[in-house]
């Protein structure tokens, strides 16, 4: 379910009534997506599926009847989708950029090639890894051997691609410690 809160109104939309925006770069994902969830939109960013790769690894599964809002949002701040493509087909199903496994005392969450692991009962970042990006080894310098609580977020000391993955893996391993 999707919901969009404007007004006191809710719009509840259903999981097949979604489409997906695709972009050149994730430069303009990552805009996209600050702009559209502070506009009170929920979106998800997951990837892309096979049949519609632009080379760009990310896309946002939006609700598909604020379309025409979402687009002239987006335009107004320059910033343009190369497609737009309503989830109608299982083929089309976005893939999700999260994945969790559980090692003994230990969690990993996945979010695209970034890992984060912690120890699940002390919360102690254990380990950070994956990617390609030139400031991974620089985010798992500052991650591990800190605890969930005390670390510095990855989107406040890094700048790529996979500081955000890194972002999303470490939001649902604070979530999932919260529960």
């Amino acid at each position: 379910m999707f919901k969009r809160f404007k007004n006191k109104q809710t719009t509840t939309v259903q999981k097949h009534d979604r489409g997906i925006l695709v972009f050149e770069n994730t430069t303009e994902v990552i805009r996209a997506e600050k702009i559209l969830r502070d506009e009170g939109w929920e979106i998800d960013v997951k990837g892309p599926p096979p049949e519609i790769r632009s080379g760009c690894d990310l896309v946002i599964e939006f609700p598909l009847i604020e379309e025409l809002s979402i687009i002239r949002k987006l335009l107004a701040v320059n910033v343009k989708p190369i497609q737009t493509v309503p989830v109608n087909s299982v083929l089309l199903e976005p893939v999700d950029l999260l994945q969790e496994k559980e090692y003994g005392n230990f969690l990993m969450v996945r979010a695209a090639n970034m890992k984060i692991t912690v120890d699940k009962n002390t919360r102690l970042i254990v380990n950070v890894s994956g990617g390609g990006c030139p400031d991974v080894p620089y985010l798992a310098d500052q991650m591990v051997n800190k605890f969930l609580h005390d670390t510095p977020h990855p989107r406040d000391i890094g700048y790529t691609l996979c500081a955000y993955a890194l972002q999303i893996a470490y939001d649902r391993l604070v979530k999932i410690c919260s529960e």
